[in-house]
């Protein structure tokens, strides 16, 4: 009798426990099936995600790189008129003319820095030391007074100034923004030239310009409140 009451239990120990095992089986295999759709939707999200760098980056760089040249120029803008409006420089929060002057210079200026950076790594493709400070110099020596001088002539065609008011309005500007620029940039493009590759230069120098249009929608605009 004590064998079989002993028996017993072994058995609806085993019964328990073989129970405890299916529902834990069964609640794992829910858990799984509610997961499976956040799997699904994030391998499509990284799959659209790389889609899309291929699309933006590889197939349409020179695309990419003007609309993202004019776009963080504009908006670059729009954070200095708001910084002028909170001074009491704007009776209007924002001039939406100036802004679109402001994109319309830097998407005609994007190509400008797409061809640059990809001919400066034809000429010097490496990633060391020595040939980010090659091209560091090359920078501040060509490209940065070219943009400069491409930015006053281009915004003074907008506003209807005639070449004469343009040309004063560099030689009176130009040396203070270039020194801002030899401050700003040199760090910046460090980080371009040494980490980045060619289909990525302008997106990210895009970026920083965005934050350095600041400055400069400041110098271009302080005399004309």
């Amino acid at each position: 009798m004590c064998l079989n009451i002993y028996n017993a239990f072994l058995i609806t120990d085993s019964v328990i426990f073989s129970g405890c095992i299916l529902i834990m089986f069964f609640n794992n295999c829910l858990k799984m099936k509610q997961t499976l759709p956040l799997i699904r939707f994030q391998v499509r999200s990284y799959s659209t995600f790389r889609r899309g760098v291929q699309f933006f980056f590889k197939k349409n760089l020179l695309f990419t790189n003007s609309i993202t040249s004019g776009g963080f120029m504009a908006i670059g803008d729009l954070v200095q008129q708001e910084i002028e409006y909170r001074s009491n420089l704007l009776t209007e929060r924002y001039d939406w003319g100036r802004v679109a002057r402001m994109f319309t210079v830097g998407t005609l200026m994007g190509p400008l820095h797409h061809f640059y950076y990809v001919y400066l790594d034809k000429v010097l493709p490496k990633a060391n030391i020595k040939t980010v400070f090659k091209k560091i110099v090359c920078d501040q020596l060509f490209a940065s007074p070219a943009t400069i001088i491409c930015f006053f002539y281009g915004m003074g065609q907008l506003e209807k100034k005639s070449l004469d008011q343009s040309t004063a309005e560099i030689v009176h500007k130009f040396k203070y923004v270039y020194v801002g620029d030899c401050l700003f940039w040199p760090p910046v493009q460090f980080v371009n030239f040494y980490y980045l590759t060619t289909e990525y230069r302008v997106f990210y120098i895009n970026i920083a310009t965005m934050v350095f249009n600041i400055f400069l929608s400041y110098m271009k605009h302080y005399d004309q409140h």
